[in-house]
């Protein structure tokens, strides 16, 4: 099992969440380069002894998976409404990848959410 993450610091608290209920990946896919990877996370993920992949430079296509999902976030979310604050942005943001991932089917996926495809796995 592989997953793709962007890399950045508070990403582990939420991998760790994801492994309590999904279990452990053996490898992460990583974009390349210094800047999008934390020491935080190697150390992290050598400690749960999870492989850390990386993209090779010039392969944006190795991480298709998350730059759509990114380019889905930026044109949709921004576009739907006007935050009042920080916190209103969260919750919405919150809601809009609840809603992504549990009641907007994917054509990419067979025509269902990803959800049930989690499920029949």
């Amino acid at each position: 099992m592989r997953w793709i993450f962007r890399c950045r610091r508070p990403v582990i608290r939420s991998l760790e969440k994801i492994i309590e209920s999904r279990g452990k990946p053996a490898a992460l896919r990583c974009d390349e380069g210094s800047e999008y990877i934390s020491a935080a996370l190697v150390v992290w993920a050598t400690k749960n002894k999870i492989t850390l992949i990386y993209i090779q430079p010039g392969r944006l296509q190795l991480n298709a998976c998350i730059e759509g999902f990114n380019q889905t976030t930026r044109h949709e979310r921004p576009n739907l409404h006007l935050f009042k604050s920080l916190d209103h942005a969260h919750i919405l943001g919150t809601y809009w990848v609840w809603e992504y991932s549990n009641e907007r089917p994917h054509t990419a996926i067979g025509g269902v959410t990803p959800r049930q495809l989690l499920l029949t796995v």
